[in-house]
């Protein structure tokens, strides 16, 4: 389940299923991916997706505290871009990761996070980035 808790941040709660190396994608520019899956019980049914994150500059160093298999509660914006090359036209949607908290259980049903690191949301108009797009 998504949570909104303002008009450009989100949160999931989830299990972390995947850990990539960080990419440098240009000089000055870097980014890491991680995958959190996700279940829940729609009508009876369990649903499970598989969301992929990124983390961008000194953001790609929260998923270094977690490892595969935890439960995790990742703190996200949404960023979509239109992008146009050779006449076509491209959207790309991100989910960029900027705070991630550990959920450790404690007893039957308790649940407690552990904050990693307080984190700042990070945004980019360098049109190097964009620039950038292996597309």
């Amino acid at each position: 389940m998504l949570i909104n808790t303002n008009t450009m941040s989100y949160e999931l709660i989830g299990k972390i299923v995947a850990k990539y190396d960080t990419v440098q994608r240009t000089e000055s520019f870097k980014t890491r991916e991680f995958v959190v899956e996700k279940s829940e019980d729609i009508g009876g049914r369990t649903i499970t997706n598989f969301i992929k994150f990124q983390s961008l500059q000194d953001k790609t160093a929260i998923i270094d505290k977690v490892n595969v298999g935890d439960e995790v509660k990742v703190y996200f914006n949404i960023k979509g871009t239109k992008w146009e090359k050779d006449g076509k036209t491209n959207y790309i949607t991100n989910l960029d990761a900027w705070r991630i908290e550990q959920i450790l259980t404690s007893g039957k049903n308790a649940v407690i996070t552990q904050q990693m690191e307080p984190m700042d949301n990070f945004s980019s108009s360098d049109p190097e980035i964009i620039d950038d797009l292996p597309f």
